[in-house]
Parts: structure tokens; C-alpha cells; sequence
């Protein structure tokens, strides 16, 4: 580690003794915000975590939504997102007043609100999920039609694992939407030996080729037990740094190099510090919306 980087990285550890902070951060981060975070994982187990920490301030190296769900599991904490703008654009694309209208046309139709959404949208649904558990959460419930927010990608692989009617949202992961059949079979061609793991936001004909679909935390247990030396991976290109760092003897090749959630790379070490120094930005959500998105992802977290 370069001298300036072991500074900033001192600050850091110096900073969270000094407010009683934990850091998480999500698997798509920068290589170095992971390797300071006291935490890394996916959506779901970073959810979890954020409900057992003893702690007074949580700084979370992620994106909008995520940093909302943490405040809402944890409202008497105080929980920072580095940096304003990191938005998760997916998330842009359901609003609860939308969800609302959709739900007063439907009869008899649950709502599953992919946690990948902001915290009034899960005000509306009746349970979240994550990549790792929505067939699980599917399952779970009593109505035979659910309404699924707003990753299509996502309730379309769910589709094909419940009997449940699931209408999808028009929504969609410009990251994961952006790997194309072909990058996936070029890939095969320059690594023949290499199996493919693809993340479920990726687009059907995608998912088809692969031979395993699943969340990023389950890739990397995937990659662990797994015989296999070399893996093509079909997620944003954050994930190889964990990859590599859980099984080091192994090889693993991007199934695209463009898949990079500009959003997700925004974290530095810098605004983490700033973060810590200033307590922006701190993310808060009102009463109203907090009380029903805290049923839904409770809901989801007793499953």
C-alpha cells in the first residue's frame, strides 16, 4: 500500500474509533473502500448486518437506497452515504405514487418491492427481497399474483423457479442490462475451461448460457466450493476484487469490462473521511415512510 493511501486509510480506522462508526460496503465498491470496510456483502447481507451492529454511527459505502434501508432498520443510529449522488439509477424508475395507481388496478395482488428501491416504495409493497432470496420471498406468500418492483430482469428469473403470476415492472440495471449475449459467448470462446456465474438483473438469453445464476455473496461461496479453477463472472466488475480475494488460486475474467456502475465506484477514501468528519450526508427518512418500509424488509429479514 502506497504511503498516501496508508495515511488515508489511518484516518480512517483514527475517525471510526472516535464516533463509534462501522463501514459497509456493498461488493460493487472500489477495490480499497472494501478492503477498509469492517463489512462487505450483498444487498441481503448487509441488510442483516445493519440490524445486529452495536454501534452509534453507520457509514455506508453503497448507494442511495441502501444507506435508507439501513436507517430504517437502525433508526437511532446515525447513517452517512459518502457521496449525495450516488443514486442507484433502477431505483429512479419506480415512484410509490406509481405503485400506488398499479395497485389500485390490480385485485388480490401482492407487492414484492426489490430492496434496489427507494424507501417510500417499499412503504407500499408487502415484503422486499434481494437477488439472494426473492424466490424464497416469492413462495412465501399466500397470493397466487404479485406485482414485482421494478427489476423485470429479476422477476423474470423468479418467474421461471414459483407457480405465482408475477407481473413485472418496466424497470431495469443499466449495468447488468448492458451484458449482451455476445460478450458471454465471446468469453466462452477465449476461456473454454471457465464456468459462467451471472447475476439475475442480467437479461434472460443471458441467464440461459450460464451455469449458475445468483447474487454476488452467492457467487463468491459458488467460486469457493467449486472444483473449477476459472470462472467468468456476469455482474458489475466490483465483485472480482472480492473474488480474487477469497480464492486467490483461482482465475476470474469479466463477462464484460464495460459492466461498471459509475454510482457504485463514486465512494472514495476521501468521502468516507469527509463522511466521518462531518456526518454528511446523513441519511434520514420520514415517519410516515418509515414505519411501512420497516414492516417490508423485516417481513423479508424473518424469512
Amino acid at each position: 500500500m502506497s504511503e498516501p493511501m496508508t495515511k488515508l486509510t489511518e484516518k480512517i480506522e483514527s475517525l471510526k474509533k472516535a464516533r463509534d462508526a462501522v463501514i459497509l460496503a456493498h461488493n460493487y465498491q472500489r477495490g480499497e473502500v472494501q478492503d477498509i470496510a469492517d463489512y462487505v456483502g450483498d444487498s441481503l447481507g448487509l441488510a442483516r448486518t445493519a440490524t445486529e451492529l452495536e454501534c452509534e454511527w453507520i457509514v455506508f459505502c453503497g448507494v442511495d437506497f441502501m444507506a435508507e434501508s439501513a436507517a430504517v432498520l437502525n433508526p437511532d443510529k446515525v447513517v452517512v452515504l459518502p457521496e449525495r449522488d450516488a443514486e442507484c439509477p433502477m431505483a429512479m424508475m419506480a415512484t410509490a405514487e406509481q405503485v400506488r395507481a398499479a395497485k389500485q388496478k390490480l385485485e388480490d395482488c401482492a407487492v414484492v418491492a426489490y430492496v434496489n428501491t427507494l424507501a417510500e416504495v417499499k412503504a407500499e409493497a408487502d415484503i422486499c427481497c434481494t437477488s439472494a432470496n426473492s424466490i424464497q420471498v416469492v413462495n412465501s406468500l399466500d397470493h397466487d399474483e404479485v406485482l414485482f418492483v421494478p427489476d423485470r430482469n429479476l422477476a423474470l428469473w423468479t418467474q421461471r423457479h414459483t407457480k405465482k403470476h408475477i407481473i413485472p415492472w418496466n424497470g431495469y440495471c443499466p449495468t447488468h442490462h448492458q451484458i449482451m449475449l455476445a460478450d458471454v459467448l465471446f468469453a466462452k470462446q477465449e476461456h473454454p475451461d471457465a464456468l459462467v456465474m451471472v447475476h439475475p438483473e442480467c437479461r434472460p438469453e443471458v441467464c440461459d448460457v450460464a451455469d449458475v445464476v445468483t447474487s454476488t455473496s452467492g457467487m463468491i461461496r459458488y467460486a469457493e466450493q467449486s472444483e473449477a479453477r476459472e470462472f467468468i463472472v456476469g455482474t458489475e466488475v466490483g465483485l472480482l476484487h472480492g473474488l480474487k480475494k477469497r480464492c486467490p488460486q483461482k482465475r476470474f475474467y469479466p463477462a464484460s469490462e464495460y459492466a461498471v456502475c459509475p454510482n457504485m465506484k463514486m465512494t472514495t477514501l476521501e468521502s468516507i473521511i469527509r463522511a466521518l468528519e462531518s456526518g454528511e450526508h446523513r441519511i434520514k427518512v420520514e415517519k410516515s415512510v418509515q414505519k411501512g418500509a420497516r414492516r417490508a424488509l423485516e417481513r423479508m429479514l424473518e424469512l
